[in-house]
């Protein structure tokens, strides 16, 4: 009914905004709403993959833990199973300006302003995405594995993410479910830290309750490339934004630019031959790298260490956390986004004071 509601009013929406646009966006969600099959029904067919099995056995599980431990609500999302004839749900669409790391904002009805622009149809948003770099904009594609409808729907597990760990459904899961418990219309940054630090929370505890100690060795190793590789982007990042803070000429700005990503695909070249073949993050090297992969990336990332400093705060209680992140969303959006700049502010004085002593 909700899907049928906006149907009804894509014609308003024409002088703003694109009715394809937006039709292709309810058939694809519809399309997903028709994959799916309840997960009881896929674990009692005798023709089920026994690896598709295996996993969709515990998502009961991960579901009872996100609502038991980590306060997350009790939703229909995660009772189904997707098969999606495709390597990502969804393409969104990232954009930045050539000199500058700040993303820009599409806005839609329902849902307020993001980040993103998502696409069904990979050709479709390369594209856009060609369209955008013809009008100047730094653009990329990324491809994303799984969504939330913020319990509009019930969101089903897709067929995109069943041959991950089990550590990384359930981070998915948890995270996916924080944004059905928190989510600040019109502020990507606030809403994905959010739920990055929830999801890695849980995971933490997942792992130290459910998983052997190999497994947890395993996930152990993994944290750590993913720590290496997120610090390479984050020293990249800061080399960039120097470089757009200062006043530079445009011909030399772009050569340092250019400079910098060179640089860190030097790094990280020389960081994986620490991994022992590890290449894990190998594709998000496999493209033509500008400042919309680096917005993206800080969409996820940038508030991650205020939100974890706020769990930290609260030693740990869920219920504290999630109720002090819902002060802080229900601020004026001005309001909200200098309380959270501050917070980083200080703890990087905090640590730059650490390890000055």
């Amino acid at each position: 009914m909700r899907w049928l509601l906006l149907a009804l009013v894509l014609p308003v929406l024409g002088a703003c905004s694109s009715v394809a646009y937006y039709a292709q966006s309810i058939g694809g969600q519809l399309g997903v709403m028709a994959a799916s099959r309840p997960v009881a029904d896929v674990l009692a067919d005798p023709d089920t993959d026994p690896a598709v099995r295996q996993r969709l056995d515990k998502l009961p599980e991960l579901r009872r833990f996100a609502h038991a431990e980590l306060r997350l609500p009790e939703s229909d999302s995660y009772r189904s199973y997707a098969q999606i004839p495709r390597e990502a749900v969804v393409w969104n669409v990232v954009a930045a300006p050539v000199d500058s790391l700040e993303a820009r904002t599409w806005c839609y009805p329902v849902l307020g302003c993001a980040r993103y622009r998502g696409y069904f149809d990979r050709d479709s948003a390369q594209a856009y995405t060609d369209a955008l770099e013809r009008d100047g904009w730094d653009a990329a594609v990324e491809a994303v594995p799984a969504y939330s409808t913020l319990g509009w729907f019930s969101d089903p597990l897709p067929s995109t993410v069943i041959h991950w760990s089990l550590a990384d459904i359930a981070g998915l899961v948890f995270h996916e479910l924080a944004h059905e418990s928190l989510y600040v219309s019109g502020d990507s940054a606030f809403n994905e830290a959010y739920a990055m630090v929830v999801q890695r929370e849980g995971v933490r505890r997942w792992m130290l309750r459910h998983a052997t100690e190999a497994e947890r060795r395993q996930w152990r190793f993994q944290q750590r490339r993913r720590a290496d590789f997120q610090r390479l982007l984050a020293d990249a990042r800061d080399r960039l934004a120097t470089l757009y803070a200062s006043d530079a000429e445009r011909d030399t700005l772009l050569l340092h630019k250019a400079e910098v990503i060179q640089r860190l695909r030097e790094d990280y070249a020389a960081m994986r031959q620490t991994w022992d073949g590890y290449a894990g993050f190998d594709r998000w090297f496999d493209r033509p790298l500008n400042n919309a992969n680096f917005a993206s990336i800080d969409t996820y990332t940038k508030l991650e260490p205020a939100f974890r400093h706020i769990l930290e705060q609260v030693d740990g209680d869920m219920d504290a956390f999630h109720a002090t992140c819902r002060r802080i969303a229900a601020l004026p959006s001005d309001q909200r986004q200098r309380y959270m700049s501050g917070l980083l502010r200080s703890l990087a004085r905090s640590t730059a004071g650490e390890h000055a002593g």
